[in-house]
């Protein structure tokens, strides 16, 4: 599994500040998730913090 931003994304700029790996950054219109990158936030939080801070629900777990 792992996150994905849809494109619902407002480009609020949240999701970015609160990845403890860096794996968000913004793509050519709206911000993307490295999958590389990105481990849910295991090891750091107990759920993924962009998920916890996106205003408008558009980080979702893709298959």
């Amino acid at each position: 599994m792992a996150l994905m931003i849809t494109d619902e994304c407002i480009n609020c700029d949240v999701c970015e500040l609160e990845c403890p790996n860096n794996a968000i950054s913004m793509g050519p219109e709206i911000y993307l998730i490295n999958p590389y990158k990105c481990t849910e936030c295991i090891g750091h939080f107990d759920e993924p913090q962009c998920v916890q801070v996106c205003p408008v629900g558009c980080i979702v777990v893709s298959h």
